[in-house]
């Protein structure tokens, strides 16, 4: 009896090029640093306390109208918050988007299905041609030919991995071909061990966090 649990047989995954954006865009915000207060460095803290504590000292001890430059003094320190913080954020996202469409989603991907074995992860799809063939959807890999072409990434080829509420994403290398993998962890209501991949993973590369320079070492 197996350990864990595994599939009998290969998943349909159904992703939808508005998921595989979805996934692309969870991926983004797990592994870039935000934008928030706590990214801003201790000396830029030090100089807006400088300027705050100017600010206030000329609104309590100067009168008049030379008082509106301590006034713009304060302003300018918020306005920098705001782009350090949001505006930092806005600009990058932008920029992703920009990326993501232009960026589409393999035609292969929206009839691959997903199988989880003791061995590896195995991967599928319809195949209307018999005999030995290769796939580029597959990263070079040999498919057996059949109603359906299979291919097994092991374990062991994972080089490293990530995750998100929604989604596991994988890159790995065999025989010199690079490839990634996203798995829904919707797929769970199908019956799809999302824990027992996610146990394999751990078994072979502990810490999470794609690492695409680990290809090829």
């Amino acid at each position: 009896m197996a350990l864990y649990p595994y599939t009998l047989q290969p998943v349909d995954i159904n992703l939808t090029e508005e998921e595989f954006h979805k996934a692309q865009f969870e991926l983004f915000e797990k592994t870039n640093p935000s934008y928030g207060l706590k990214n801003i460095k201790m000396k830029e803290w030090i100089i807006m306390a400088i300027v705050v504590a100017v600010s206030i000292a000329g609104l309590v001890y100067v009168k008049g109208y030379s008082t509106f430059i301590f006034y713009l003094m304060l302003v300018l320190v918020v306005l920098y918050i705001l782009v350090r913080t949001i505006g930092m954020k806005w600009y990058v996202q932008r920029e992703f988007e920009k990326q993501m469409a232009e960026q589409e989603m393999p035609d292969e991907m929206k009839q691959l299905k997903l199988g989880v074995q003791k061995h590896g992860l195995i991967m599928a799809m319809p195949s209307p041609n018999a005999g030995l063939q290769t796939n580029k959807a597959m990263r070079g890999m040999q498919m057996r030919g059949s109603a359906t072409q299979q291919a097994v990434i092991p374990w062991t080829a994972v080089k490293s991995w990530e995750e998100t509420d929604d989604y596991i994403f994988m890159l790995f290398e065999m025989q010199g071909q690079q490839g990634s993998q996203i798995i829904p962890k919707r797929l769970q209501a199908q019956k799809f061990p999302i824990d027992t991949v996610r146990t394999h993973l751990q078994e072979v590369v502990p810490v999470k966090g794609l690492q695409p320079q680990a290809i090829g070492q």
